[in-house]
């Protein structure tokens, strides 16, 4: 078993590891104050390939693979958790439904624009009364000629305000639970309107927005997949997610990393009782336990990352992934401004905007209760036990 990087992947890590140090970290606090996308940092990612990192070059990617992605994820965390999460949902999710699913004439149309960073993505399941059941959608897509009339509306969709392309989920059976069929919208298309951003706790660079369709014509050839995949959007779903949670995980792989980092310059240089904070063992404890579930997170997520370049089923492996990375980032943060004392509380240091921005990562894309379910169901199929939610 081989844990070492190549050169091409090291060198790929010292990309990321200075293009968000010396683009994205200068910005991050005021992205947060100014309740504002990174617009001007999307437009640099895309010239580096950020935004297509994991496709084939024919479609306009950088082809790095799943683990190289995961690397520019992580370091992208470190910094600034918006930036992290907009690119995420761009690529694992909205990009990767069209991508996995999407016909050739779509991936040319759809993917490639995506995968250059000439448009934004994003990814619309959610509803008021589906979240993690979901079945329970209302939106419809009712058939007529040429076109399906697309009628409902869609909540806490991720880059909202500033996409050009959006996976929506439609029921277009709706007396089947499962008759969901996944339509590649764009902004303009009449009938289809963007909502307000969301004010939110955290994550204040991330326009997070309702969609509302009112009758909107969307053409049938933008049936994700084409006909033949007609009423099978909660598959793609689902192997988007699995992505997702996966980048998700990498995401807070990097913000736990950041807090521990920012946590022990503190503690070197905070001094009381006569010296620095550091030499306390409650402090060493909390540097200790951090870093130990950091180092077990790397290599849940490096793993899971060589699986799917392996071609490999990591279904249950994600959600792990998932699980353990919201947990681990949490608890990261809230060690490391306990380890700030006060001065955490205050927005004078990064800590405190990562504390508020980490705790969705225990929500969305699948909350962790979603997560121990599809854990416990893949173990439990193996015994041919089927469970429920």
């Amino acid at each position: 078993m081989d844990f070492a990087l190549d050169e091409e992947l090291r060198m790929f890590r010292k990309m990321f590891r200075d293009f968000a140090q010396n683009e994205i970290a200068p910005l991050a606090e005021t992205l947060d104050k100014e309740e504002r996308p990174p617009l001007e940092t999307l437009k640099l990612a895309a010239e580096q390939g950020f935004l297509g990192a994991p496709f084939p070059e024919e479609y306009g990617g950088s082809e790095i693979g799943t683990i190289g992605y995961c690397m520019m994820l992580e370091e992208l965390g470190k910094v600034c958790m918006s930036t992290a999460m907009i690119i995420e949902v761009h690529t694992s999710v909205a990009a990767m439904c069209i991508y996995l699913d999407g016909t050739e004439e779509q991936k040319r149309t759809y993917l490639e624009p995506l995968a250059l960073g000439e448009k934004i993505g994003s990814f619309a399941l959610t509803e008021p009364g589906a979240g993690s059941d979901v079945a329970a959608i209302q939106t419809t897509a009712v058939r007529d000629g040429d076109e399906y009339i697309l009628n409902g509306n869609k909540i806490w969709v991720i880059n909202g305000g500033i996409a050009e392309t959006f996976v929506v989920f439609a029921k277009t059976e709706p007396e089947e639970a499962q008759g969901i069929t996944a339509f590649i919208v764009e902004k303009d298309t009449p009938g289809f309107t963007v909502g307000r951003s969301e004010k939110m706790m955290g994550l204040h660079g991330i326009p997070v927005a309702t969609l509302f369709f009112d009758d909107c014509r969307v053409p049938a050839a933008n049936i994700l997949g084409g006909a033949e995949k007609l009423n099978q959007g909660s598959a793609t779903a689902t192997k988007a997610l699995d992505h997702g949670r996966l980048g998700v995980g990498a995401v807070c792989l990097g913000v736990a990393q950041g807090a521990l980092e920012a946590g022990v310059q503190f503690a070197c240089e905070r001094e009381q009782f006569g010296g620095p904070i550091a030499l306390k063992q409650a402090i060493q404890n909390f540097i200790a336990d951090t870093a130990t579930e950091i180092e077990a997170l790397r290599y849940l997520v490096y793993h899971t990352a060589w699986l799917v370049d392996q071609g490999q089923k990591y279904t249950k492996e994600a959600a792990m992934v998932k699980l353990f990375g919201s947990e681990v980032a949490n608890r990261a943060v809230n060690c490391m401004l306990q380890t700030h004392g006060g001065y955490g509380y205050t927005k004078d240091y990064p800590i405190e905007r990562m504390y508020r921005d980490v705790r969705v990562s225990r929500i969305f894309e699948g909350t962790d209760e979603i997560q121990r379910f599809i854990i416990a169901a893949d173990i439990l199929g193996e015994k041919g036990l089927k469970i429920r939610p």
